[in-house]
């Protein structure tokens, strides 16, 4: 099935891409307009079984049934499948055709979508003829202009976009992001272990802040994936916010204790070494009455270190190496 792109499509894809045209020149922002023409002004909607959609893209929630956000508190998938219930669903989840006969891929929508599945009624859909790119951007406009997806739920919808082979443009335009934006994103999914974010979740009252401290601990090996989960196993089970603060407090504990426990020693004018829990590290001031040493260090020093560690193995029997 020839699908229409984001260059030659009319309608839907020309009003998306408006909404981004001037990302160059200033950090885009969600197109409320752009959202509703998805919502049903460009195409008739039809009463679907829902047995007939699939799921479609990559994950925008880290539980999409969960609601994330204070805003949404009282839109909890129940509240939502009792409002479906009882006054009909309001707003149309967006398909388009499978490459399967008769069937559908949602592009956004999952929640009312298990819901109608739920109740055991047709959802009615929004049905578009759109390419990948077109689709993952519906869905990020659509995910923006409800305000449902907490910063590390982003920074994982957009490291799904790039892994699934769209560029960091498409993951820009999709989440409606600066360059700069993107950067924080990528920051935190680059360091911060996979299995930990998914142990503390959403974070939905978390913004970069927390997220870059956590990416901070990492990338300064002040924190190891396997400590972090030791930790977070043993806090509270309480929401993934208190999670993510528990971390944090927790990390910042360790670190102070590494500090409070390090010593000194100045072996030389200038060179100091000190060594604490965690760390052993080697100071050398390159001015002073040792400045020549200093610079002789700079350029030997890494063939030192990787002799006497080459002298270290060889006196040690098998057993213990």
């Amino acid at each position: 099935m020839a699908r229409k792109s984001l260059r030659d499509m009319s309608g839907i894809a020309s009003t998306i891409a408006r909404s981004g045209a001037s990302a160059a020149e200033k950090p885009p922002r969600p197109n409320a307009p752009a959202l509703g023409a998805l919502q049903g002004s460009l195409a008739a909607i039809r009463e679907i079984d829902p047995a007939l959609i699939d799921d479609w893209g990559p994950a925008d929630r880290l539980d999409e049934f969960t609601t994330v956000n204070p805003e949404d508190e009282g839109e909890s998938f129940d509240a939502l499948r009792n409002s479906i219930r009882d006054g009909g669903q309001q707003v149309p989840i967006l398909v388009r055709k499978s490459a399967t006969e008769g069937r559908y891929e949602a592009i956004y929508g999952r929640r009312r979508l298990r819901a109608c599945r739920e109740l055991g009624v047709k959802v009615r859909a929004n049905v578009q003829d759109i390419d990948d790119a077109t689709a993952l951007l519906a869905k990020g406009l659509e995910n923006a202009a409800r305000r449902n997806l907490s910063f590390y739920e982003k920074a994982r919808f957009a490291q799904a976009i790039q892994a699934a082979g769209h560029d960091s443009a498409t993951a820009r335009q999709a989440l409606s992001l600066s360059a700069p934006g993107l950067s924080h994103l990528t920051k935190v999914t680059q360091n911060v272990p996979r299995a930990v974010g998914d142990a503390i979740g959403a974070a939905p009252k978390s913004g970069r802040p927390k997220w870059t401290a956590l990416a901070e601990l990492f990338i300064a090996r002040k924190l190891t994936e396997q400590a972090a989960l030791d930790i977070l196993a043993s806090a509270p089970a309480t929401g993934s916010d208190q999670r993510l603060d528990a971390l944090l407090r927790a990390a910042a504990t360790r670190d102070s204790a590494a500090e409070s426990d390090a010593t000194e020693t100045i072996l030389l004018d200038g060179i100091t070494l000190k060594s604490s829990r965690g760390a052993l590290a080697l100071s050398v001031r390159k001015s002073g009455a040792n400045a020549d040493f200093a610079a002789w260090l700079d350029a030997n020093l890494a063939e030192l270190i990787r002799n006497a560690h080459a002298s270290f193995t060889a006196d040690k029997t098998p057993e213990d190496r």
